[in-house]
């Protein structure tokens, strides 16, 4: 369990008036249906997709969460969609919270879907706290996942020790006052792994509490040269489609 007691601390409650709703999708999934929910760019340009998994179900975590939003309109700006989904037990999602396994196949399952209806194009599989820890345990597990983003992966919480780290491109963002994940333990982790992913430290806690939009500029930097390098040039399929 995580160590804290307050479950508003990952609610979405004050996004009301900021969220861009796109488009309400129902995902086939092993446990039941899972609730998701679309945002596409103005302009879709880089053929990839990126899916987003929200903090712990059992503290307030939800699609809605400020992270995953600020995280989905970061994508959106870069020209990629973005797909959002409540795990299971969560919102309108069927089953019952599963201490990550679960969710591992709840994931799974969604990447399917998306890979279905945008055949050939590019997963990026991004996660916040919790997410971050089920997207580390999927990563392997998908073949069209190119590019993997870890938000405050809560490395002190979850074992991480046995699993493998990702052979795709991976970017970890972390915030250097995190009261939940500090970044010190998080920091030892990854210099003991083989591989060495693009890390950010930023000054924020763990809810980037004041810090959402320093987290968007510093991701954009990050990857705007890479993104520049991706081209789709058909109609999008976002405004032909919207992912039903």
């Amino acid at each position: 369990m995580l160590p804290i007691d307050r479950s508003h601390l990952y609610d979405g409650g004050e996004l009301a008036g900021l969220e861009c709703v796109g488009e309400k999708v129902i995902i086939p999934g092993p446990a039941g249906d899972l609730e998701g929910l679309t945002a596409c760019p103005e302009k879709e340009t880089r053929g990839a997709v990126a899916v987003i998994l929200h903090p712990h179900p059992l503290y307030g975590g939800t699609l809605h969460n400020k992270v995953v939003h600020y995280l989905s309109r970061t994508f959106n700006l870069l020209g990629i969609p973005s797909l959002r989904f409540n795990f299971r037990g969560v919102g309108e999602s069927a089953g019952s919270y599963d201490d990550g396994r679960g969710e591992t196949e709840d994931c799974l399952a969604v990447l399917n879907w998306v890979q279905e209806r945008r055949p050939g194009f590019d997963i990026w599989l991004t996660g916040f706290s919790f997410g971050a820890y089920v997207a580390y345990r999927a990563v392997h597990r998908h073949p069209q996942i190119t590019r993997l983003l870890t938000v405050a992966p809560p490395v002190n919480l979850f074992d991480f020790q046995h699993l493998s780290p990702p052979r795709c491109p991976w970017t970890l963002i972390q915030g250097e006052q995190d009261e939940l994940v500090p970044a010190t333990n998080v920091k030892q982790w990854v210099a003991a792994l083989p591989v060495n992913p693009v890390t950010l430290l930023l000054p924020a806690d763990h809810f980037f509490h004041g810090q959402l939009n320093t987290l968007q500029t510093a991701l954009l930097q990050s990857l705007e040269d890479e993104v520049a390098k991706m081209r789709y040039t058909g109609t999008s399929p976002c405004v032909e489609s919207r992912f039903s």
